[in-house]
């Protein structure tokens, strides 16, 4: 193989260790937890399948292409809990230096590509990565109302902070926000999700 090419098969081959990070969440069963691939697999079909309710200026693809690459540094990093706090201090300079070595991998024009989608993501400005960012937001909150407030269940979640995590998808999509809203009025309906006075609990940083 020419260097090129040894180059992007070392990082495919690299990639396969998301396989091995498991998330929080649950799968829609309940059965096991879901690992990251599974999660940006599920979220870059959702960008198919919900682009109609994306802004005009939201490039599909290249929200599909950030959905499909955000979580690769938790190869180094780890997937941090959302509503950990501690966890959550050094998370940036965890990914940081993940995301150095796990896009330097590659090709140098193709680690800069990745990287800059990367970069994008996590800044949450323009309105692709906003959409992107709202439905990584979303797909746990539909898990967790199909396998009956699991996550929030077992690490004692409630609205206040569901509410905060699930801002971002108001702010990209006014339709997926009312959905949000739909789904945890639902969830607090049916025990799964506890309700309690707004100013308790809402960290900063979620």
């Amino acid at each position: 193989m020419n260097d090129r090419l040894t180059q992007q098969i070392q990082f495919i081959i690299e990639i396969d260790k998301l396989k091995n990070i498991l998330r929080q969440t649950k799968l829609t069963n309940g059965s096991r937890q879901e690992n990251s691939a599974e999660h940006s697999w599920h979220i870059a079909i959702m960008a198919i399948i919900l682009a109609e309710y994306a802004e005009p200026e939201v490039d599909i693809i290249k929200a599909i292409k950030m959905l499909l690459i955000h979580d690769l540094i938790e190869i180094d990093a780890g997937d941090t809990f959302c509503y950990d706090v501690k966890g959550n201090l050094d998370k940036a300079e965890r990914e940081i230096k993940a995301a150095t070595r796990i896009f330097g991998l590659l090709p140098s024009e193709q680690a800069e590509e990745l990287r800059q989608l990367w970069e994008e993501f996590e800044e949450s400005k323009t309105e692709t990565a906003k959409f992107a960012i709202a439905l990584d937001r979303l797909q746990p909150l539909l898990q967790n109302q199909q396998n009956y407030g699991g996550t929030w269940q077992t690490h004692g979640i409630t609205e206040n902070l569901v509410r905060k995590r699930m801002s971002p998808v108001q702010e990209a999509s006014p339709i997926l926000g009312k959905l949000v809203e739909e789904i945890i009025a639902d969830c607090i309906a049916a025990g799964y999700l506890k309700k309690e006075p707004l100013a308790e609990l809402i960290p900063d940083k979620l």
